[in-house]
């Protein structure tokens, strides 16, 4: 589970096993926990963060779009 970019509260994560679904991340704050596709960005599902903080965590997407899809081709060599 290869943490790919902390922004304040917010862990950036993939989980070593979902290769082979569209490029994602999974965002972590204490036991708020969302998922987002990368290209487009779009929320998959969300487990208790609020509308606010999710508008956080996209601005942060969009500010490091590009470098998280390289992480996520160069982690899963796609």
């Amino acid at each position: 589970m290869p943490t790919v970019l902390i922004v304040g509260q917010y862990r950036f994560f993939f989980y070593s096993d979902e290769g082979s679904e569209p490029p994602h991340i999974h965002v972590e704050a204490a036991e708020k926990r969302a998922k987002f596709w990368l290209a487009p960005i779009e929320l998959v599902w969300n487990a208790r963060f609020r509308s606010g903080e999710l508008r956080e965590i996209l601005s942060i997407l969009e500010t490091h779009q590009t470098s998280l899809l390289q992480e996520w081709h160069g982690y899963f060599k796609l």
